[in-house]
This record gives C-alpha cells, sequence and structure tokens, in this order.
C-alpha cells in the first residue's frame, strides 16, 4: 500500500489550518466586510485574516463551536451568488435556534425560513447574509431513528 505525504505527516498541527474536519470555503466580494457581518450577525469568531498589497482582508478563518468555516474574496472563477440563486448552503450547528434567530433577525440577517421543528428532530431556520450566501442553523430537540422519517442508515 502506498503511504501518501498526508499520512506520513499526521502528528502535524498546523496553526495557520483549522482543525475541523470538513471546512467550507464561502466566497464574498468583500472579505473584510463579510467577517464583522458574521461575526456580529450568527456570533461566529475571527480566527485569522490574510490580505493583498492594498491592505483588503482577501482570505479568513472563523471559528463556531468546534467547526470552522473559510472565507475567499472574489477573483478567477471564484464568485459570490447570484441574486436568488442557491448553489450551496453551510449548516451551522448551535445550542439555541431561537435566540440565535432573534439575533440574527435584529442583526439584519435576511430570514428565508422561520424557525420550524423538522421531522428527523431538529428545529431550523435559513438566513441569507449581506452577501446573499445561504445558512441554515440547527439545534438537536429530539433523537429520532432514521427509519421514523424516511431515511435509512447505510449498511457497512
Amino acid at each position: 500500500m502506498d503511504i501518501t505525504k498526508s499520512q506520513r505527516h499526521r502528528g502535524i498541527v498546523n496553526r495557520s489550518a483549522p482543525t475541523a474536519t470538513i471546512v467550507p470555503v464561502v466566497i464574498y466580494e468583500d472579505v473584510g466586510k463579510a467577517i464583522d457581518w458574521l461575526c456580529g450577525a450568527f456570533g461566529f469568531t475571527e480566527r485569522l485574516r490574510a490580505g493583498g498589497r492594498d491592505g483588503r482582508a482577501t482570505h479568513a478563518q472563523l471559528s463556531v463551536g468546534e467547526g470552522a468555516v473559510m472565507l475567499g474574496a472574489q477573483g478567477a472563477e471564484f464568485r459570490p451568488p447570484r441574486s436568488d440563486e442557491v448553489n450551496q448552503y453551510v449548516l451551522v450547528r448551535v445550542e439555541d435556534v431561537d435566540r440565535h434567530f432573534e439575533h440574527a433577525q435584529r442583526s439584519g440577517a435576511r430570514i428565508v425560513h422561520q424557525p420550524t421543528n423538522m421531522p428527523f428532530g431538529e428545529r431550523v431556520y435559513t438566513a441569507q447574509d449581506f452577501a446573499g450566501h445561504r445558512w441554515t442553523f440547527s439545534q438537536s430537540i429530539a433523537d429520532v431513528a432514521p427509519e421514523q422519517w424516511g431515511a435509512t442508515e447505510a449498511k457497512s
């Protein structure tokens, strides 16, 4: 079996990279504005930012709970979403969806879907940020077996 370079370096903890296993990267026209808005409206914490020669932020890492999201500046094939177009969204788990919803609404988030109890045991709401990205926030409210709402667990 071939050992890849990443497998050989498993013991390295890179302070410049988030520790989460999956990290979405969301593209913005103005990364600095996105940092301020997402931290203010959704309660994220800025972990780091990098800038171009002109001093504008071109990349950032934000933390939320045990997860992370990266922000990137538009350029080349990377573009923010177009109006009324959803080609991705980020799901963020929070402790209290209703409290989070109230804060996001007061902070100017456009609410796409009000808090709703879902048949799979989650309470969720969806908001759109200032640039048009969709964010769904979720709180577990019950332990529901997958077959109770029409899903099946994958067989090993």
